[in-house]
């Protein structure tokens, strides 16, 4: 089996975070968001894994083979053109018989992925969500897809799909991507994989809707937030700090430096960086920041920045200062 992870994006949504920094190498619950997509991959043991890369894929390369013993290969999307688009790109290095795997490069799912890819020959992941017209949506009967559509205004269910896909041969995705690219057709602006997953069901492709257990958005501040609270209720610790108060679940790196401050409840913070004199509350704080003198909640603190002042709500992106009197 090969797997496909799209990490081409720019992260508009994230800010100044992603002017110097790839969204799937954002920190949450203490490590990149890129982590908790390829370590759980381990278990499947991949013949390869393709990554498609654009907006400083660099970083994303060597965070990857520094970090990880795949195989793998990288696959450059200079145009941003949707899922659909960098999924046919990777695709070009699929043989027709080989199994496929599609997982997101900016969301963390919960699922046994060997469950997963054993459910049936095709399968989509699937969530209730409340507000299904912002997603791409699964029609189901009788336990099998039999259609699927990219936001639309009048939902048929609240089944929304959640970047995770598998394919238990590539020949059909491929001949349909390739057919949806010469089309030339888009939706809401892009070239939709979803677009190709309906085309597969009209031509027969039996697949199955299987739902995962979690599912975490890391694609815009809050959601990114949300999604570090819920990784450390979890697994956050409960860290001892001479002349400082934890409450947790926190993450703090063994290098980062807390003086005389009230860190917590969800609060990472990464290594090198530096809290003094603050109580801060439902914060992400990156590497080598230095946070001091503030009372800092539902916020962001990127690479090296420094924020010196009285309490703000702050979104504040790599190498920034902000000195609040």
């Amino acid at each position: 089996m090969k797997v496909i992870i799209p990490v081409a994006g720019i992260g508009n949504r994230l800010k100044p975070h992603t002017h110097s920094l790839p969204k799937p190498l954002l920190s949450v619950a203490g490590r990149p968001i890129l982590s908790y997509i390829l370590e759980p991959l381990a278990a499947l043991e991949p013949e390869e894994v393709i990554l498609v890369i654009g907006h400083l894929g660099d970083m994303i390369r060597d965070y990857v083979t520094g970090n990880f013993g795949f195989k793998t290969r990288f696959v450059q999307q200079d145009e941003l053109l949707g899922l659909g688009y960098a999924t046919r790109l990777a695709a070009l290095n699929l043989e027709d018989s080989d199994a496929s795997l599609v997982i997101l490069g900016d969301t963390i799912v919960e699922a046994d992925l060997r469950a997963f890819v054993e459910a049936g020959r095709y399968v989509l992941g699937v969530r209730q969500v409340d507000d299904p017209h912002r997603f791409g949506i699964a029609e189901i009967a009788q336990g099998r897809v039999v259609g699927v559509e990219e936001k639309p205004d009048r939902p048929k269910t609240n089944l929304a799909l959640i970047g995770l896909y598998y394919f238990g041969e590539s020949g059909l995705l491929k001949r349909e991507l390739d057919r949806l690219v010469a089309s030339g057709k888009t939706t809401n602006g892009e070239i939709q994989l979803t677009d190709a997953l309906s085309t597969m069901i009209d031509a027969g492709a039996d697949f199955v809707a299987h739902e995962v257990r979690g599912w975490f958005d890391c694609g815009k501040k809050e959601t990114l937030l949300e999604t570090n609270r819920y990784l450390l209720s979890k697994g956050g610790g409960h860290p001892q700090v001479a002349g400082s108060q934890i409450i947790p679940p926190v993450f703090l790196a063994e290098t980062a430096r807390v003086v005389n401050s009230v860190i917590g409840p969800y609060v990472s913070i990464s290594a090198d960086a530096e809290v003094r004199n603050c109580i801060v509350t439902n914060s992400i704080i990156s590497s080598r920041a230095r946070v001091e003198n503030v009372i800092l909640k539902d916020s962001l603190i990127g690479r090296r920045a420094v924020v010196r002042g009285p309490e703000q709500i702050l979104n504040i992106g790599d190498s920034s200062e902000a000195l609040l009197i």
